[in-house]
């Protein structure tokens, strides 16, 4: 991100690709504008929160009218950075990196995904799902020549700390975790992580105390 990303709250950055989804369908459907009240209800946050977290990026809106969908998109992207493709590495080429691979919605949100990494060797020189598997120690150089940006681990737990400390010493600042375990990187380091049980449990609380349906 640019200068903004020191001053824009992490919770307000992570609503942005909510709101940037949103406006995505309001301009498939051509809709010029749209109000706070309804920005927060496709965004399912409340108004005031849709008018202070957009306060940020200095868009506020006109009375009466709301904010123009169009150039509150570009105005997002822009902050988001995606306005520029990001190169992604896969690390692991097991059935999650595959599927990972295989997911074309990477490329056309601006993450292609440029190859990936596994320690198998019957793996290294082929190509799944048309993208390269390398070695991992390939990754230092690759990053170099491909400008990669991000790392995502799709590897066993056991081996998912050793695989991160060889992404980020392989020059790779941002990562995301996709390992069903907990792992650690240094200052400086951006880290996310996807953690499918959690959110399946998650769903297991609402739907163990859900209002059964009436009759």
């Amino acid at each position: 991100m640019g200068d903004g990303a020191r001053h824009i709250p992490e919770a307000t950055v992570s609503r942005l690709p909510v709101y940037l989804r949103s406006l995505a369908e309001l301009l498939d459907d051509n809709v010029p504008t749209v109000s706070s009240e309804r920005l927060a209800e496709m965004a399912g946050v409340n108004a005031a929160k849709v008018r202070k977290d957009l306060s940020y990026l200095g868009s506020y809106g006109t009375r009466g009218v709301g904010y123009e969908v169009e150039y509150l998109a570009f105005q997002m992207s822009r902050e988001l950075g995606l306005t520029r493709d990001w190169p992604v590495a896969i690390m692991g080429a097991g059935n999650l990196g595959q599927a990972l691979a295989n997911y074309g919605g990477f490329t056309d949100r601006g993450f292609p995904v440029a190859c990936l990494i596994d320690a198998d060797e019957s793996k290294v020189g082929t190509r799944i799902h048309g993208i390269p598997v390398y070695a991992p120690a390939d990754l230092p150089g690759l990053v170099q020549e491909l400008g990669i940006s991000i790392g995502i681990i799709a590897t066993p737990a056991t081996v998912a700390q050793a695989v991160a400390d060889h992404v980020v010493a392989s020059g790779i600042k941002s990562i995301l975790n996709f390992a069903p375990t907990v792992i650690n990187v240094p200052e400086g380091t951006f880290l996310r992580k996807v953690d499918l049980a959690l959110e399946l449990q998650v769903l297991s609380f609402y739907q163990e105390h859900r209002t059964p349906d009436r009759v």
